[in-house]
């Protein structure tokens, strides 16, 4: 056979065996998921962080992010199939798998009580009982700044509804009315803290420091979805956690690309801040300590009325084998 025609038959072959699926090694596909978060949110910096690092796709998953606008929102489209996950309070997941829906947690993004409370620099504050007879702007209730502020009150013998004024304001807004001095206390998250800080509002009291380890915002699936798909999750935000420990300042410039409307020094003291408080977790494991703290809110408010069983709502299977990731 002459070179021409072995080369020619070589071709023919190759064009075969490709058809055939049988040409080499065969590239795989990215799997496709979509994750429905209730909002843009500096909270859900470790999100942000695994997509634009590309850790997602390194995994083999091309992940589309949604935004609901409402927890609720997030967790219905988990529950009716049109996403694969949500990013929100593990809260919601609770009620909603207290009542049947086939639902639960599989991998943490905040794992600290991300509320503060801010004061104007000449309130006096050495105690929770200082905020009796004040003015407080809150968050619009349902959201858990204001729920945790109300249990705060709570348990040091004071009622919500008659010791304090809450002014509620919609989530994000409450800089405004706070710095227009309708109030000398305000609760409120990131980057609205820092917002104020840079206006020289003092920060009174940090609630990520007072309770510790707390499922704040977690991936929620259902009880059916794609292992493999929850697996290749798991392990991309494993390596973002790995990443915003190991890489502050790029952590930092992501946040920036996300929020270009901030500050940016405003963006960089709220990074900051939350990485030193440890409202981002050091992995996606959510311990039992740290669900019940969260729970525990919610049960104290009457939204759930019991905690949910750790063993069966926090999804081990795809925690422990990110976590062994080298």
């Amino acid at each position: 056979m002459s070179l021409f025609k072995r080369i020619a038959h070589a071709v023919s072959v190759g064009v075969l065996l490709a058809g055939l699926g049988l040409g080499g090694p065969a590239v795989a596909e990215n799997k496709k998921a979509v994750i429905s978060q209730a909002f843009q949110s500096m909270l859900y910096l470790p999100l942000y962080v695994a997509l634009d690092k590309g850790f997602f796709t390194e995994q083999g998953l091309d992940l589309t992010k949604e935004t609901a606008g409402a927890p609720s929102v997030a967790l219905s489209a988990v529950i009716s199939g049109s996403a694969q996950f949500s990013l929100h309070g593990p809260e919601w997941t609770a009620i909603a798998a207290s009542k049947g829906a086939p639902v639960n947690i599989i991998a943490n993004v905040v794992n600290g009580a991300a509320v503060w409370i801010a004061t104007t620099p000449d309130f006096k504050f050495e105690s929770v009982k200082d905020l009796k007879g004040q003015k407080i702007v809150t968050g619009l209730m349902p959201t858990t700044s204001t729920s945790l502020f109300m249990k705060l009150l709570k348990e040091n013998g004071m009622d919500p509804k008659t010791d304090v004024e809450l002014i509620q304001v919609a989530l994000g807004t409450e800089p405004g009315p706070f710095l227009a001095k309708q109030a000398d206390v305000a609760v409120m998250y990131e980057p609205g803290l820092d917002q104020v800080v840079a206006k020289g509002m003092k920060v009174a009291l940090g609630f990520p420091k007072a309770y510790g380890p707390y499922a704040f915002s977690a991936i929620s699936a259902r009880t059916d979805v794609d292992p493999d798909l929850a697996q290749r999750l798991t392990n991309g935000l494993e390596m973002a956690m790995r990443f915003i420990a190991a890489n502050q300042d790029e952590t930092v410039a992501i946040a920036k690309k996300e929020f270009p409307n901030l500050d940016p020094a405003v963006v960089e003291a709220a990074v900051k801040r939350m990485i030193v408080e440890k409202v981002y977790p050091s992995s996606v494991d959510i311990t039992a300590e740290a669900l019940k703290t969260g729970m525990d809110t919610q049960i104290a408010l009457g939204n759930l009325a019991t905690q949910p069983d750790y063993s069966t709502f926090v999804v081990k299977k795809y925690i422990d084998p990110a976590l062994k990731m080298k």
